[in-house]
């Protein structure tokens, strides 16, 4: 199972570079709405859809809402980023607002029991994700910028999974994801922090201002916001009866179960950039 995770994460990432290094901003932007339409196919089994019309018909919904957020915006334009930032401060809300579900979990069932809540909820969260990865694009060095989000996504989740392999014993959120640790998760959270510190270092001369303590809690509210977005996906997916939300990719499962923590951590990061001056 390691090899496989390992394998299909390089294909991933070949991918993901080969898009930062060959495509123009406009088809960057479009092929991760067809990615986060990919994970509106897989949200629709978390809403119930069963049939193939029901399924189109549910993420049809998401490539109608980032165009209406493109026009609305100006995507790319001069103040973009200024105009999506109450979009930004919106999930990011919804997100600290999820802490709560988690914590009191199995509590609240008659809110995740409702499909419409459930529906909406992956309308808001993978177009908020698309948005926040198209706002990093437009910033400075936005490639480098949506790199170093995937990269501490990526590092919180390698540090947790060893971390709580080596020393895990304190479930994290034993009723939503048993295999999670609070151990695993403070590997994680160390993994962030030496790499904010290592990106304060390399810093260039225009992003200076920044400064190594502004990073490192950008970095480990990222990497705790990625943690919300996993533990909501398994909460929502443990409420309809599923392991995995797909099986296209090998050793991961769906697509969903690798964008979870991208939803979490995505708008809080673009948002975190924003508001530090970057």
């Amino acid at each position: 199972m390691l090899r496989q995770r390992v394998i299909t994460a390089l294909v991933l990432a070949g991918a993901f570079v080969a898009i930062l290094a060959l495509a123009p901003f406009p088809v960057q932007s479009l092929l991760f709405a067809l990615v986060a339409s990919a994970g509106a196919w897989e949200w629709a089994a978390l809403v119930g859809a069963r049939s193939v019309i029901l399924r189109l018909a549910y993420t049809v919904v998401i490539p109608i809402l980032c165009f209406a957020l493109w026009m609305r915006i100006d995507l790319g334009g001069t103040q973009s980023a200024a105009a999506a930032q109450p979009w930004l401060a919106a999930a990011a809300l919804l997100w600290s607002a999820m802490l709560l579900g988690l914590k009191y979990y199995p509590a609240g069932g008659w809110l995740w029991g409702q499909a419409w809540i459930r529906a909406i909820m992956g309308w808001f969260m993978l177009t908020a994700t698309w948005l926040a990865v198209s706002v990093c694009l437009i910033l400075t060095n936005g490639p480098i910028v949506l790199f170093v989000l995937i990269l501490t996504v990526a590092v919180a989740d390698i540090g947790a999974y060893f971390a709580g392999r080596r020393f895990g014993q304190h479930a994290l959120a034993a009723a939503i994801s048993p295999a999670k640790t609070w151990e695993g998760f403070w590997g994680g959270m160390l993994g962030v922090a030496a790499l904010a510190i290592l990106i304060s270092q390399n810093l260039p001369l225009s992003q200076l201002h920044l400064g190594w303590g502004s990073l490192l809690v950008l970095g480990l509210a990222t990497a705790g916001a990625s943690v919300v977005g996993d533990l909501t996906v398994s909460l929502l997916k443990r409420e309809v009866g599923l392991k995995d939300s797909g099986s296209l990719l090998p050793g991961h499962g769906g697509l969903l179960d690798r964008l979870d923590s991208i939803c979490g951590a995505a708008p809080v990061f673009a948002l975190g950039l924003l508001l530090v001056g970057y």
